[in-house]
């Protein structure tokens, strides 16, 4: 006997409802939770890679990309970058194997104000999936979403044909230069946002309609929809499932293993809160921003410089982390020898 339409609403949980609207991606370097969750796309970052490397059952992943530093050679700083791009590349690679889409992958923060270095990096990290036979169009490469990393992502899709994730974006003004660059793809930050606005205001909790955060992302995904930009906008960064339920028909949302946990737990109606039709209908202008334009609108939202900041301050330093525990494992034994 089939089940009424009815009844399997009430059935499904808000993970499943979710997905009916949204495409759901796993923001994690953890195979057991992609496995479980089956998101469509991936996105990994330094800290999640630090984190992900640390447990036991990726110890093999690290062995390989320590031998292959040691194999290309080079002074020890050459052979530390090589194996951290090519640990970032397995685990992307072990990723694909496990979901229908794509898997983003991050270039160094510690070039995010380097166009040229950004460019060299994105493209060498192409290269290591190629040699791993997995093809470009998998990959989406995650930049920082400064004007050198806007810059870049532009040079990176119009002239490679490489795809962008243009990450650590807290500002309209970023949301739009991304835009104009024609980027593939954006992750507006919404829980470091409603970070901020706790830790700076008299305001310590907001209904999911009202978080800073989840206004941010709206009125972004309003004016890529009322102004036709194919960029894809992709939520990130949740504190709670109440700021998820509010991005409903966003785009994309990339959740974290414990979020996605709670989503598939919880069984309320969810109605979708963005639409194409509503954006359409939103009062947003269209605005240019050329670089200057650009620094300075960034400039006048405090939250967004000092989040931007800090954003690539905690991804360098978990970086360095990750080169740090490859050289002793790469060096280490040798002296000990």
């Amino acid at each position: 006997m089939s089940v009424s339409p009815v009844k399997r609403q009430k059935m499904e949980s808000a993970l499943d409802q979710l997905k009916h609207h949204t495409t759901v991606v796993a923001d994690t370097g953890d195979f057991n939770a992609i496995d479980e969750y089956k998101p469509l796309d991936a996105t990994t970052n330094p800290s999640l890679i630090l984190a992900a490397a640390q447990m036991p059952a990726y110890q093999k992943l690290v062995d390989d990309a320590v031998a292959y530093g040691k194999k290309l050679g080079g002074s020890e700083d050459e052979q530390i970058q090589n194996a951290c791009d090519k640990l970032f590349v397995l685990f992307g690679a072990e990723i694909l194997k496990r979901i229908p889409g794509r898997v983003s992958t991050e270039v160094d923060a510690r070039l995010s104000f380097d166009k040229e270095g950004m460019i060299q990096r994105a493209r060498r990290l192409i290269d290591l999936y190629k040699e791993a036979g997995i093809g470009k169009d998998r990959i989406l490469i995650k930049l920082s979403s400064t004007w050198e990393g806007i810059q870049a992502g532009k040079v990176l899709e119009a002239e490679y044909g490489i795809h962008c994730n243009m990450t650590l974006l807290f500002s309209f003004a970023q949301a739009v230069a991304c835009a104009e660059a024609g980027v593939t793809l954006i992750s507006p930050f919404v829980g470091r946002i409603l970070d901020w606005y706790v830790a700076n205001g008299d305001k310590k909790t907001y209904e999911p309609s009202e978080d800073p955060g989840v206004k941010s992302v709206t009125k972004i995904y309003n004016y890529y929809k009322k102004f036709g930009y194919k960029t894809i906008v992709m939520g990130a960064s949740f504190r709670n499932t109440g700021e998820i339920k509010a991005l409903t028909g966003c785009d994309y949302l990339t959740i974290s293993p414990k979020l996605l946990a709670e989503l598939s737990k919880e069984h309320v109606k969810l109605t979708p809160t963005l639409s194409v039709k509503d954006a359409q209908a939103c009062d947003l202008e269209k605005i240019h921003l050329d670089e200057k334009a650009f620094r300075w609108h960034h400039n006048e939202d405090q939250m967004a410089v000092e989040k931007l900041s800090d954003g690539i301050r905690k991804f360098a330093a978990d970086a360095i982390k990750l080169e740090t525990m490859l050289k002793e494992r790469m060096f280490s034994a040798e002296n000990g020898k």
